[in-house]
């Protein structure tokens, strides 16, 4: 079955075409980095995710009609960009008929990872000066929550990161790298490792990839209730209290 992965938790809006765990095609764009080489601005989603996927679809000589399931990041991340990414899926399910299955962000970044074992951290900027993370381990092609997805500084992540690893290591993944990477270094020297993901297939190619199994079991996600994961208050949110 092919299930097309769509990923807009973080700057960088990703889509991939998956069959059998094969990555048929995918697209990433990233928003443009500032002269620190850090992102200057998170891109415009609803502008660009829908020719994504009309990119990805030609590119591989697919239709929408043979597209057996969707799969969607729905959070923690950016509050906009989920919305996006939530509702072109949500119109795509509506329109063609097609089932969807909804798969946390972290969850997702931790299975990009192929070529480590050990603890995995997604680490993604939540602005506020705190980061989106959770903690993940890898054994072979097996990965298991260690933690529940949280939002909170990133010293304080990095903290209890550290009660985990006894004596080992754990590789730190996502955009929040470039900001606190040195934090990361100081509070745990050699056993810090960073990455902000290059090398690794997409994000939304891991989201189609983790939707599989549900697929499989015929597992979808009701369309209308299927909501993002935020993890805090919006703006409008906190202004009105």
């Amino acid at each position: 079955m092919l299930i097309l992965g769509i990923d807009t938790a973080t700057a960088a809006a990703s889509v991939a075409l998956v069959r059998d765990a094969k990555v048929l095609c995918e697209e990433s764009r990233s928003a443009a980095a500032s002269g620190n080489g850090r992102p200057a601005g998170r891109t415009n989603h609803a502008e660009t995710l829908l020719p994504q996927i009309d990119r990805v679809l030609r590119r591989s000589g697919v239709a929408l009609a043979d597209i057996g399931a969707l799969a969607v990041a729905i959070g923690p991340g950016s509050f906009t960009g989920l919305r996006i990414g939530l509702s072109t899926a949500k119109g795509l399910a509506y329109g063609e008929e097609i089932p969807v299955v909804g798969v946390p962000t972290l969850e997702a970044v931790a299975a990009r990872v192929n070529d480590y074992d050990g603890f995995v951290c997604p680490f993604l900027d939540a602005r506020k000066k705190e980061v989106y993370a959770a903690l993940f381990q890898r054994q072979g092609s097996t990965l298991e929550r260690v933690s529940e997805d949280v939002v909170a500084p990133p010293a304080a992540v990095i903290e209890n990161t550290r009660r985990y690893l006894n004596g080992g290591a754990c590789l730190f993944i996502g955009d929040a790298v470039a900001s606190y990477g040195d934090l990361i270094k100081a509070a745990l020297a050699g056993r810090g490792r960073l990455t902000f993901g290059e090398g690794y297939a997409s994000s939304a190619a891991a989201v189609a990839r983790l939707a599989a199994e549900k697929v499989r079991r015929h597992e979808f996600d009701p369309v209308g209730p299927l909501a993002p994961i935020y993890l805090r208050a919006s703006e409008a949110e906190i202004k009105k209290k």
